[in-house]
């Protein structure tokens, strides 16, 4: 008896902040289904009848399709590259096959570069765009989004793979792997869960970006979904219930993202904490 009362005292904070964070989303993905009028005349009502129609509108009417679409093709093309470098980079930090001169004093100062604000690189990557012609361009913007998150998926992954014992490296090598088919098909595969949680990472960043979105970009027709639902809010601010819509569009495949790969996630945050 008495440890299922401190068991529910244990799940009960756990429980209130799980409603507590779940709340908000619930309320919107409600709003969602409803229109405006009905939401200013109860704010906390169900979907009764249920507007499905409206994410037909906001997908075709209001743009959502291309706005997705670019948001897509940059948050997917930034995560492979990030991951595919940032693994690479990693490795090669970790191990100590790979030392050169100066190879700590370089990963520190890639370290460094994440407590940098990223306000204080706007000038210089604009400039940079702008030289090289990059401005106004999805690809432009994936480069950016590459190089600020390129440090922190390199210090994450620098730290499994400095756990991986050295014996599977030298088996692999007696087996008669080369370099870089030692990466792919021994130490890749073993970093997959670490490698999950950088994918989880980045794509919620990126996907989600939108200072240096809002910065580069200015047509209309490369816009992300960050800054079509910014503009959606200035130009329609008065339909609430479209922009929760838009809401959920965005937030979306976040959430399923996140549902397939919750478990790799847990196991990459919790692999630091075991040695073996």
């Amino acid at each position: 008896m008495v440890s299922k009362v401190s068991r529910w005292l244990l799940l009960l904070p756990v429980l209130a902040y799980t409603v507590f964070s779940a709340w908000p989303y619930v309320w919107t993905a409600i709003m969602s289904l409803r229109t405006t009028d009905e939401i200013y005349r109860s704010h906390y009502a169900l979907p009764i009848p249920a507007h499905w129609g409206k994410y037909a509108a906001a997908w075709n009417q209001f743009g959502y399709d291309v706005y997705f679409r670019n948001s897509a093709l940059v948050s997917v093309a930034s995560v492979l590259i990030v991951t595919v470098i940032g693994a690479m980079a990693g490795f090669a930090f970790a191990r100590r096959r790979y030392r050169f001169p100066l190879r700590e004093p370089l990963f520190l100062l890639i370290f460094l570069s994440i407590m940098f604000p990223p306000q204080i690189m706007l000038l210089s990557l604009f400039q940079i765009l702008v030289q090289y012609r990059l401005f106004n361009s999805l690809t432009g913007l994936t480069l950016v989004y590459v190089v600020t998150e390129l440090p922190l998926t390199i210090y994450l992954l620098r730290a499994f793979f400095a756990q991986i014992p050295s014996e599977l490296e030298e088996a692999a090598r007696i087996d008669g792997c080369s370099d870089w088919a030692m990466f792919w098909r021994v130490m890749f595969p073993m970093a997959l869960p670490a490698v999950a949680t950088t994918v989880i990472l980045n794509f919620i960043y990126f996907w989600n970006e939108f200072l240096y979105a809002v910065v580069f970009i200015t047509q209309q027709k490369i816009r992300t979904l960050p800054l079509a639902i910014q503009f959606l809010v200035s130009d329609q601010y008065q339909d609430i219930g479209m922009l929760a819509t838009g809401l959920m569009i965005a937030t979306l495949p976040v959430l399923v993202l996140y549902l397939f790969l919750s478990e790799w996630f847990v196991k990459g945050m919790t692999a630091g904490a075991i040695k073996g």
